[in-house]
C-alpha cells in the first residue's frame, strides 16, 4: 500500500462565523459555546437539504446547528454535488441517509467530549404534510427513528428546510 492510499483526506465545514474547520475544531467550538451559558438547554440538530440543477446534477448540504433554546446558535456545513439525475423520493432518501451517516460520525467523534453527549441530537428533514414528499413522511421518520434518532419534518424541520437550504 502507497502513501497515498493511506492518507485519508481531511473533511472540512464552513461556518459563517469561524470560516473553515475540520470536525475537531467543530466540537472545540461548540464545546465553548455550550460553556459561556452552561446553565441553558441546548439542541444539536443535522439536517441535509438538495437542490437539482436540472441537467447539471443535484448539490446536497448538511448543516450541523447547536441551538441554545431561546438564545440563538451557530452552525457548520458540508456539501457535494452529484452529477446524475435523481427522483423526488431518491433525492429525499439521499438527504435522509446523508443526514443519519453524518449523525453517526458525530457521535462517535464526541466520545472525546462528553460533555456534549448529554445534549439531544435531532436529524431534520425537508418533508412534511404539504406537497409532494407526503406520502414518503412515514417511511423516512421510522427510519430515522429506528435508527435511533428523534426527527423533525416540516415545519418544525429549520435544521434542513431553512439552515442547510441557505448553502444549496
Amino acid at each position: 500500500m502507497d502513501a497515498i492510499t493511506e492518507v485519508k483526506e481531511i473533511e472540512t465545514f464552513h461556518s459563517p462565523t469561524y470560516g473553515i474547520l475540520t470536525i475537531a475544531q467543530i466540537i472545540n467550538r461548540i464545546s465553548e459555546f455550550v460553556r459561556e451559558a452552561s446553565d441553558q438547554k441546548y439542541r444539536i440538530i443535522i439536517g441535509t437539504d438538495s437542490q437539482s440543477h436540472h441537467g447539471t446534477g443535484v448539490d446536497f448540504v448538511t448543516a450541523l446547528v447547536v441551538h441554545r433554546v431561546g438564545g440563538g446558535g451557530i452552525y457548520f456545513w458540508k456539501g457535494y454535488k452529484k452529477t446524475r439525475p435523481y427522483t423526488l423520493k431518491e433525492r429525499i432518501y439521499e438527504e435522509a441517509l446523508t443526514s443519519l451517516e453524518f449523525a453517526n460520525e458525530f457521535i462517535h467523534h464526541l466520545k472525546g467530549a462528553a460533555e456534549l453527549l448529554q445534549i439531544g441530537l435531532e436529524i431534520h428533514v425537508d418533508i412534511g404534510e404539504n406537497g409532494k414528499t407526503r406520502e414518503m413522511i412515514a417511511e423516512v421518520v421510522a427510519m430515522i427513528k429506528g435508527s435511533g434518532y428523534e426527527v423533525k419534518t416540516k415545519p418544525e424541520s429549520f435544521g434542513a428546510s431553512k439552515v442547510a437550504d441557505r448553502h444549496t
